[in-house]
């Protein structure tokens, strides 16, 4: 014959937040230990992947970080991963040479 256990906080329905294992005392009795939610951590804003160099904790926990856990020191640092800060930066002098360009032509076709 099994053990019962039961829930040792007020919520008594089998919900997400309320997650439990059980587990075996030093005098042999079954208890309910309850779980904390796995954290999924940041991600990149533009292509969802993980941001490295930031630990993956449950919202609350990041105010016990200090600022230089929670970014990287980067453009973009904590917010978008390294290959999105590149291509917005590549993007960007594109779009600024285009213009020199069309300045330029148009320069041309007025002499």
């Amino acid at each position: 014959m099994v053990q019962r256990v039961t829930y040792r906080r007020r919520l008594s329905y089998n919900t997400k937040s309320n997650r439990v294992r059980i587990s075996k005392t030093p005098g042999a009795n079954l208890r309910l230990l309850h779980v904390k939610k796995p954290a999924k951590g940041p991600r990149c804003g533009d292509c969802g992947s993980a941001l490295a160099g930031i630990p993956a904790l449950r919202p609350r926990e990041y105010h016990r970080l200090n600022k230089s856990q929670k970014s990287i020191s980067r453009a973009y640092g904590g917010s978008r991963c390294s290959t999105c800060v590149r291509s917005r930066i590549v993007r960007a002098f594109l779009i600024e040479e285009q213009k020199i360009v069309k300045k330029v032509i148009k320069a041309q076709a007025k002499k």
